[in-house]
Formats: C-alpha cells, structure tokens, sequence
C-alpha cells in the first residue's frame, strides 16, 4: 500500500505569504493529479500558537532567520507564520482537499519547532502520523509539499527511520533554499531514500 503526504501546501508558504517559497503555487497542479495514484492520501498543517517560540518577534533583538537555541535544540526564526486559526495557516484554496483522508497538525507546542509530519524537532512528541500509516498497512511513502528544504525533507527523513519506503517528489516539492536542498538531498539518497 502506497501514501502521499502532502506537506504543508498552506496559505502562509505561497506567493505574498508571511514566509513564501518561491513559485510554491506552481506545484499545486502537479500534487492534484498525483493524488489518484495513491491508497492513502494526507497531509500535514503547521499549526502554530501566536507566541511559538520560533518566531523572531518572540525573542527582543532577534531578527528573522537568526539561529538561536530553543530549549536546548539548534533553532532558525522565523517571521510569524501559520498561526492557528488565521488564514494564513488554511491550506492553499487550489489544492484539492477531497483525497485527504487525514491531516495531522504540527508545531502546536511553542516550545519547540516541528519542522517533520511525524515529531517534533526534540522527537519528544509524535503526531500520531505513524500509526495511522501503520493501521492503514502502508508501504511506501512519497512526499511533496513545501518546503523542501525543511518539512518535506524532515518528514521523508522520518518516514526512512520508521521503516517505510520514502521518496521525495521533486516536481511537486519547492525549497526555500535549492542549494541548501541539494545538500539535504544528498543525505536523504545516502540513506536510502529516493527522488522521483
């Protein structure tokens, strides 16, 4: 049995967005026509409280994309973004939602960030995210989503470490950063992913 995990495709990641990746509205079309070939469809949504503490505006001094340590982890801030119950954090209007069986909410702690669908950047909690895929007898995984340099490639790198056949959909997955996701990349293959 074969899951897409659609990562993030919300309003705050898009074009005019509080943290945009660029052209992150063109991969919209491609995610909606993969979604048919799949058993199990789902997604992931920031879901951030308003003072999350990887938000520059949380920190006095601090400026957008400093790194900071939060709690004891390596954190990168972050100009406030998918704030629970604004608009930005509504996945994007153009993405078919009618395929998702289930979205799981990430980065509701403001203590730490949650960069991956599956835990927390400590793994001091899990969404829940394995089991389902588990009790739905998955496989293989194959990840899209935003932004591929962070969330998509934490959640392809956490679905390698719990045992499912990962790959990254690289038509259908944007970064913030291409060559820091080139790096990134190259991990990912070294342990045994693969990007279609």
């Amino acid at each position: 049995m074969k899951a897409l995990i659609i990562v993030d495709v919300q309003v705050d990641f898009l074009p005019e967005g509080a943290l945009a990746v660029p052209a992150g509205d063109t991969i919209i079309p491609v995610i909606n026509a993969l979604q048919k070939d799949y058993d199990l469809v789902v997604a992931t949504q920031d879901w951030h409280p308003a003072d999350h503490g990887s938000f520059a505006s949380q920190h006095s001094g601090a400026q957008v994309f400093d790194q900071i340590e939060l709690h004891g982890l390596e954190q990168t801030l972050w100009p406030d973004h998918c704030v629970q119950s604004t608009a930005g954090a509504e996945l994007a209007a153009a993405l078919n939602t009618t395929n998702i069986e289930a979205i799981f909410r990430k980065g509701t702690d403001k203590q730490v960030d949650s960069y991956s669908g599956f835990f927390d950047n400590g793994k001091r909690k899990n969404t829940g995210l394995r089991g389902y895929l588990e009790s739905r007898e998955i496989t293989e995984i194959h990840v899209c989503g935003l932004a591929a340099d962070y969330c998509v490639y934490y959640t392809a790198m956490d679905s390698l470490e719990a045992g499912f056949k990962t790959a990254i959909i690289s038509r259908a997955t944007k970064p913030i950063d291409k060559t820091a996701f080139m790096d990134k990349k190259e991990i990912f293959l070294q342990k045994g992913g693969r990007i279609l």
